[in-house]
């Protein structure tokens, strides 16, 4: 099936040229410009990614992805000026998938399309659930689970803590992980790493800031324990 994208750009005229170029990559676009106008299509149309511009007419693009994830597991990509890396991070602590720094290469754009859309689809041989004392990780269903309740992870953050589970004992630095969930190199000062796991800490951990399943080897990465008992 044709992967349906929705971005919502107040720029018509990079939309157009966006569309185009994806449309000639094997999506289905559709354009909006303002917040108002890709809110209500979001919620009634079902989408395979969104494309969001922190920067609207009408709205925060912040608020928006914050009010498009507590509504829905779509990924969300952030298109946000390069350098400003405060926008990339707060982006994904409110749920985004990833980002893509303006002015990008349109060849990236339709790269990290890709990747979110492969995390999202379950693969049909997904592995047997991982469990860890009180946590349960299925890859089948994509579910995070504490005690029964669902966690809610972004499928970025869900391949992260899969890519920690299944190696779990082991010390794995950012750039291992970077490797093991994007199959990319980390580039020098990303920290969108750190902002993930902590939110990982945040949907799994009793005590975020004491974390006792994904914890931190200073200097060296990050390390999920095996034995979670308690």
């Amino acid at each position: 099936m044709t992967p349906r994208v929705l971005l919502v750009d107040d720029d018509a005229a990079l939309g157009e040229l966006v569309g185009t170029y994806l449309e000639a990559h094997g999506f289905a676009v559709d354009a909006v410009t303002t917040g108002a106008e890709g809110q209500n299509r979001a919620r009634t149309t079902p989408y395979d990614a969104i494309l969001l511009d922190v920067m609207l007419p009408d709205a925060d693009g912040f608020e928006l992805c914050r009010s498009l994830r507590a509504e829905s597991n779509v990924p969300i990509l952030m298109l946000t000026a390069r350098g400003e890396d405060t926008d990339r991070i707060v982006g994904l602590e409110l749920g985004a998938d990833d980002y893509v720094p303006k002015p990008f290469n349109p060849r990236e754009l339709v790269a990290r399309l890709k990747a979110v859309l492969r995390r999202a689809r379950p693969t049909p041989t997904a592995p047997a659930p991982l469990t860890f004392g009180r946590l349960t990780i299925d890859p089948g269903s994509r579910s995070v689970l504490v005690d029964g309740v669902r966690a809610e992870l972004t499928s970025y953050q869900f391949d992260l803590l899969w890519a920690l589970a299944t190696r779990a004992g082991r010390v794995l630095s950012r750039g291992q992980l970077m490797e093991a969930v994007k199959g990319e190199t980390l580039e020098p000062f990303d920290r969108s790493i750190d902002v993930h796991i902590s939110r990982i800490r945040a949907a799994i951990e009793d005590d975020p800031r004491k974390p006792r399943r994904i914890v931190t080897r200073r200097g060296a990465g990050y390390l999920f324990l095996p034995t979670q008992d308690t």
